[in-house]
């Protein structure tokens, strides 16, 4: 029988909430242009192109940036490169406040906003580095709601720019950043159980199988569609709906406040059920869900209605996939789970700038809605055909761990 009291004893708590806290918080700095891309959109005049390009910079520069950090961790220490890059995250907050006046710059500040997104791979691997094996599924689950940040953006962000103004909000951000590093000085220790240094082959290792890019098309449509829809929902309420700026960041914040709360039911679901058929679920809902907001373009209840679910189901997956990449790569997890993660975070970019073009080009968002939910359809069938070698091999019947 599980007992959280036993959880705690077994690894270094403090290191676990730590590492929490600074993904949390990087997850936020991370949505920012998003939460924000109402007051931004009305103030630069962008185009609804220019909009999703906005958006989907970050989310592709931070995919990118996961590796260079990576590689730094295993150098210099996972507690220290959470630092460097906190350092680097008010470097970036700082060029928002002083420096962005134009489209170009706000592209500029985009690149910068990847440095938050490469947050990933260390902060889980930190906060469960010092857990036993019985546990290191919950704790990453537990780092892994750190993408609770994203709403605590749509949340907040609206409000301070409406007040202060939208490039003060980057300045506010940049003191903030003060509160996560001195949580991590303090309170949290380098785990023991830091690899040898990883080559460039190792990393890629699990993409020279077809197991690898399964599993990243997967992530690419849970993962990215979480981070891609969190960056495109406060503009879609507040210009398809007509509701306030403020009112659209607390819609935003709801649904994924759920995402990142069932990431860690979708992990502790799989476990029972098996990961296959958690995703099999979660595709069904999402790709439905998907289809049908492009035709409830009129009714703004119905629309929270199915995002809210929408979100649920994406937050399931996210954690469904993570409980099966232990089980197909257990002697390198860390190494698959970061390159995975690279790759599918790159799906978000995707997601504002299919809406974007949608828009533009036939005045409505419904193409750019049964695009995505064609993607969840087609990863739906590859995952149901390559699971028939999966529970032969390396997984028990519906995805569930062999004993």
């Amino acid at each position: 029988m599980f007992n959280f009291r036993d959880f705690h004893r077994s690894g270094h708590s403090p290191t676990l909430w730590s590492a929490f806290l600074y993904f949390g918080f990087s997850f936020a700095i991370w949505s920012i242009n998003g939460a924000m891309a109402p007051f931004i959109t009305e103030a630069l005049q962008l185009s609804p192109t220019q909009k999703g390009l906005m958006l989907s910079i970050p989310i592709f520069a931070g995919a990118f940036m996961r590796f260079p950090l990576g590689l730094m961790a295993q150098y210099i220490g996972r507690k220290n490169a959470t630092l460097v890059e906190m350092g680097g995250i008010s470097l970036s907050m700082a060029y928002g406040y002083f420096f962005v006046q134009s489209f170009n710059d706000l592209l500029a500040m985009g690149v910068l906003l990847g440095v938050a997104g490469a947050s990933f791979g260390v902060a889980m691997s930190l906060g469960s580095g010092s857990f036993p094996p019985r546990y290191k599924g919950l704790a990453m689950g537990i780092v892994g709601a750190g993408n609770v940040g994203t709403a605590f953006a749509a949340l907040l962000a609206p409000v301070l720019a409406q007040n202060f103004g939208w490039q003060t909000v980057y300045g506010i951000a940049a003191l903030s950043v003060a509160i996560p590093a001195a949580v991590m000085v303090v309170f949290a220790k380098e785990p023991a159980d830091l690899s040898p240094h990883t080559t460039l082959r190792e990393h890629l290792s699990c993409l020279y199988e077809k197991d690898g890019w399964a599993f990243s098309l997967i992530y690419a449509v849970t993962f990215g569609g979480f981070v891609g829809l969190s960056a495109f929902l406060p503009s879609y309420f507040y210009e398809q709906f007509g509701v306030s700026k403020v009112q659209a960041g607390q819609l935003t914040m709801l649904a994924a406040f759920l995402g990142a709360a069932l990431r860690v039911m979708g992990g502790w679901l799989s476990d029972l059920w098996g990961g296959v058929n958690t995703l099999t679920g979660v595709l069904v809902v999402t790709a439905a869900c998907l289809l049908l907001c492009g035709f409830a373009q009129g009714s703004l209840p119905v629309t929270v209605l199915l995002f809210l679910i929408c979100f649920s189901a994406l937050g399931a997956g996210n954690g469904a996939l993570f409980q099966l990449v232990p089980l197909r790569w257990p002697l390198t997890t860390a190494v698959a789970g970061s390159m995975i993660g690279e790759l599918g975070a790159l799906g978000g970019g995707l997601v504002p700038n299919l809406m974007g073009i949608s828009k533009q080009y036939t005045g409505s968002y419904l193409l750019g809605f049964a695009c995505f939910a064609a993607c969840a359809v087609g990863v739906l069938l590859l995952l149901r055909v390559m699971q028939i070698r999966w529970t032969r091999t390396w997984a028990e019947k519906g995805g569930r761990a062999r004993h």
